[in-house]
């Protein structure tokens, strides 16, 4: 048995999906042998493989690994050894081990295995922000007033509620065509977030100092150089860029202050790069709307005023999390093994 799969139910809990995908894209190369410990199992790598030493590929998915096990594997060419969110193998004697025995450990480059996942997401949210789908769903709920789109006596008035209108003309609402849509990011999420409100009509601007100029043409965008510079006419605003020390708070309460009234702000990757306390401020002062799957405190209490507001749209933090994300996860690890 040359190649050898095992997952411990910390990493199912975390990726229920991704495992199991793996091992079927491995069986479509030869035969694996496929270990899923028990819960209560403890056991590290070398106790749980029967021959290690006739194991050439290997996929260690939240399981223990100690130098003395991984020496048993001396037949060992290829392998990654994930936890949940990254590698499982830091640095030190086994890291050494690995080197000096001409193993390839491959590990993700990029997150890019969500970023299909959570761009679309990002996508429903600002639809969802502009027609107002998720307050009008509730509305009806419980009350017949939301149908009843007549003007009194059927004489309406300019700027008016007009007949079937259930957009609120007080913040950005109606198609995406048309619109300003300022962006921070250029990469995996916000790149396909961009090309797809370009697809739509819109106008894109993003800014990303770090990002090379094809990225900016791939997604439709044109390049902003300055920050400031950009959200100075946002009609939707949607910051996009992972949560690191370098990005926490990248968006001022002065950005977020230099907004234009009835401005959508879209949250989709982590709500730590903007200063939420200015967010909040705005929105509950009726200036923003906004639509958000990230906050500043998860879970949100259930008596947060951001909760059930005309103008806020919110989820629970899963925009990342599907069947095809999980498979992605698997893939983009397979795919960088040898073929067979």
């Amino acid at each position: 048995m040359s190649s050898l799969i095992v997952v411990h139910p910390r990493f199912d809990g975390v990726w229920p999906f991704a495992a199991d995908h793996f091992h079927t894209l491995w069986q479509a190369q030869g035969e694996v042998e496929f270990i899923r410990l028990e819960s209560s199992d403890e056991r590290n790598l070398g106790e749980i493989a029967s021959q290690p030493a006739g194991i050439k590929r290997l996929a260690c998915l939240s399981v223990p690994v100690t130098l003395e096990c991984l020496q048993r594997f001396t037949g060992l060419e290829e392998a990654t050894f994930q936890g949940s969110y990254g590698s499982s193998v830091s640095e030190g004697p086994i890291q050494e081990h690995i080197q000096q025995a001409g193993i390839t450990v491959y590990n993700h480059p990029t997150e890019g295995f969500w970023g299909q996942t959570v761009s679309e997401y990002a996508l429903a949210l600002t639809l969802c922000g502009l027609r107002r789908i998720p307050q009008l769903h509730r509305a009806i709920l419980s009350s017949l007033v939301p149908w009843d789109y007549e003007a009194p006596n059927g004489m309406g008035t300019p700027g008016g509620r007009g007949h079937q209108f259930g957009d609120d003309s007080n913040f950005t609402s109606g198609t995406i065509a048309g619109k300003r849509v300022r962006i921070i990011g250029a990469g995996n999420i916000s790149s396909r977030y961009a090309s797809f409100v370009s697809m739509l009509g819109a106008d894109v601007a993003v800014w990303d100092p770090y990002a090379s100029e094809p990225c900016f043409h791939r997604a439709g965008s044109r390049k902003e150089w300055h920050l400031s510079e950009l959200v100075k006419d946002a009609e939707i605003f949607a910051p996009m860029v992972p949560l690191l020390e370098s990005t926490r708070g990248i968006v001022t309460a002065e950005h977020i202050n230099a907004l234009p009234k009835g401005c959508l702000v879209v949250l989709a990757t982590r709500a730590g790069i903007c200063d939420m306390e200015a967010v909040r401020r705005r929105v509950l002062a009726d200036e923003l709307s906004l639509a958000a799957d990230v906050w500043d405190v998860e879970p949100l209490p259930l008596d947060d005023p951001l909760l059930g507001r005309h103008n806020v749209v919110h989820t629970p933090h899963n925009a990342g999390r599907t069947i095809d994300a999980n498979q992605a996860w698997a893939e983009k690890l397979v795919v960088q093994f040898k073929p067979q």
